[in-house]
């Protein structure tokens, strides 16, 4: 694998084995020395919680030396191109770089002018790979198996890079997904990429697994529902919506009370801060898949 931009670039030979992967490396306690030598890259250029701060991680347990940069400070913010930043910092000879921004293509861009293993953490509405992998591993780890499973993904799926990613990989693994939401919210014909689609928020009975999306008002032009009370009244997840033992997912950050009552988030269901976890372990498992060389990740684990 030269770079992760998209879940099109990853066979499901490569989807088992980073999920393998992370599954070795996930009760690793302090440093391995994979990646000793190695300067990772990361480039957030819009803002982050999650990812930024679980890929500084990652690379730190795989002790890799890691140089951060936000746009907020730095020269893109008195007008400097992305390809004049990324001409620029390749002058370090970074071996990867993990970069989010707010263009869709943006990481194929960085790919083009830099030697670099780049990741994709996250391109407008398009793609975040290393999010739908890790959601891949949290379902595995709660519910034992991927293929056949249902799972249903509710709200914002237009607007949401998440989403996107999460159908293709869910594709790809032999699981079934149902979109539900509001018209306006679901793309058209998104049929095409084998997901069946829902308004009635009803639907979320028959599924394992209920994704949950915020409404992702920074990137609305216009408004796709007339106001979140009434989003929440019509598609917001409840105990009361939910059938026992239904476990229930979301990427971050929660807008509590509007797409998801906060008891369902606490609840004992909730798989939330069971993806928090695994993004460490998954991103890990993405840079050694990237970068390592010598023993497997499982070899080099158990001797930890």
């Amino acid at each position: 694998m030269r770079h992760l931009l998209s879940i099109s670039d990853l066979t499901l030979d490569d989807v088992e084995r980073i999920l393998e992967t992370a599954e070795a490396l996930q009760g690793v306690e302090g440093r391995l020395p994979t990646l000793q030598g190695k300067l990772v890259l990361s480039l957030f250029f819009e803002s982050s919680t999650r990812t930024s701060s679980s890929f500084e991680l990652a690379a730190k347990r795989l002790s890799a030396d890691v140089m951060s940069l936000k746009a907020a400070g730095s020269s893109v913010d008195k007008g400097e191109s992305l390809k004049d930043t990324v001409l620029t910092l390749a002058q370090y000879e970074p071996h990867a770089i993990v970069v989010r921004h707010p263009r869709i293509g943006a990481p194929q861009l960085v790919a083009r002018h830099s030697n670099a293993a780049v990741v994709n953490a996250g391109d407008g509405k398009h793609q975040h790979p290393t999010q739908a992998l890790l959601d891949l591993f949290t379902m595995r780890e709660a519910l034992g198996r991927l293929e056949g499973l249902h799972v249903a993904i509710v709200g914002d799926v237009l607007h949401s890079r998440v989403a996107r990613s999460l159908i293709q990989a869910l594709g790809l693994v032999g699981a079934h997904t149902t979109l539900v939401g509001p018209p306006t919210l679901i793309p058209r014909r998104i049929e095409a990429m084998g997901c069946a689609t829902a308004s009635d928020v009803g639907a979320i009975r028959d599924a394992d697994v209920v994704y949950v999306l915020r409404m992702q008002r920074e990137r609305m032009e216009s408004a796709f529902v007339p106001s979140l009370r009434e989003y929440a009244a019509r598609w917001g997840i409840t105990p009361e919506r939910l059938r026992p033992g239904q476990k229930v997912m979301h990427p971050g950050p929660i807008n509590r009370g509007v797409e998801l009552d906060g008891r369902v988030a606490d609840g004992p269901d909730s798989l939330i801060l069971a993806q928090v976890r695994a993004g460490v372990a998954v991103r890990m498992a993405v840079l050694h898949d990237l970068l390592a060389t010598g023993a497997p990740a499982r070899e080099t684990a158990a001797v930890a």
